[in-house]
C-alpha cells in the first residue's frame, strides 16, 4: 500500500516553471508564474504550512482521528491535483487494527477514512491530502482511498451497515469532486496499476454498491425537488 515512485501522467503538480519560484521569477513577480500558480503554491515554500483546522473532517459524521504524517503528504487538492477517482479496500482485519497500522509510522500507506462494520466512519486523512494508499503515485494523487473492516475471503465482512455507510461516503465524494458514478471511476485496489492487492475481493458487491452510491447521490436532490414542488403548492 506503499506510494510508488515516479512521474504521473495527467497530474497537476508543482510544474518545472513552478519551481523557479525560489530563484528570480519570485522576485520578478507574476512574469513567469502565473498569479493562480502562485495562489496554490505560496504555502510549499520553505518555512510555510498550510493552514489547518485541528480536527475537521469532510465528511459529515465522521470521526477525526490522525494518521501519522508519514503515511501521507500535505497537498492542495483539487487545486494542486485533480481527484477523479474513488479506491475501495479492505483491511484484512479489523477496524481497530486499520486505526493502529495507519497511526504507525513505519506503516508508510494509509487510507483517508476507514469504515467499520456497523457503519461508523473514520476519517484519517484530509481529502486536500495525499494518502499512501493505492501503491501507485500517479492514482494516489487523484483519488480518495476508503478502507473497510473485514477480509476478502469472508463475505459475512460486509455488512448492510458498511454498505450502506460507505455507499454514502462515496456519494459525498463524488459530489465533491463532480466524479461520475460508475466502475470506471470507483474501482477496487486490485485494479490500480502495478498493484499486487487483491482487495476488495470475490464477495464485494459491486452492482450492490454502485446502486447504492446512486441513490445515495440522487437524495439530496429529490428531497430538493420536493420541497420545491411542496412549495409551489
Amino acid at each position: 500500500m506503499g506510494e510508488s515512485e515516479g512521474q504521473k501522467p495527467g497530474s497537476r503538480g508543482v510544474s518545472r516553471r513552478a519551481l523557479l519560484i525560489g530563484g528570480g521569477v519570485a522576485a520578478a513577480g507574476t512574469a513567469v508564474l502565473a498569479r493562480d500558480d502562485l495562489g496554490r503554491l505560496w504555502w510549499r515554500m520553505p518555512g510555510v504550512v498550510k493552514r489547518r483546522k485541528e480536527g475537521e473532517v469532510d465528511a459529515k459524521g465522521a470521526q477525526w482521528t490522525a494518521a501519522s504524517d508519514y503515511n501521507w503528504r500535505r497537498a492542495d487538492r483539487p487545486d494542486d491535483y485533480g481527484i477523479d477517482r474513488v479506491i475501495i479496500h479492505v483491511v484484512q482485519g479489523g477496524y481497530a487494527t486499520a486505526l493502529r497500522v495507519f497511526k504507525d509510522p513505519s506503516h508508510g500507506a494509509a487510507t483517508h477514512y476507514v469504515v467499520r462494520k456497523d457503519g461508523h466512519v473514520a476519517q484519517m486523512i484530509r481529502e486536500l491530502d495525499v494518502a499512501f494508499h493505492a501503491g501507485n503515485r500517479g492514482y494516489n494523487e487523484r483519488s480518495v482511498g476508503i478502507e473497510h473492516e473485514g477480509f476478502v475471503d469472508d463475505k459475512s465482512s460486509f455488512t448492510d451497515a458498511m454498505y450502506a455507510s460507505s455507499a454514502r461516503l462515496t456519494a459525498g465524494i463524488c459530489e465533491r469532486y463532480d466524479i461520475p458514478v460508475d466502475r470506471e471511476h470507483i474501482i477496487g485496489h486490485v485494479e490500480v496499476p502495478g498493484t499486487d492487492h487483491t482487495d476488495p475481493g470475490p464477495h464485494w458487491d459491486w452492482d450492490r454498491y454502485i446502486r447504492l452510491v446512486r441513490a445515495a447521490r440522487a437524495a439530496p436532490r429529490k428531497a430538493t425537488e420536493k420541497a420545491r414542488a411542496q412549495g409551489a403548492g
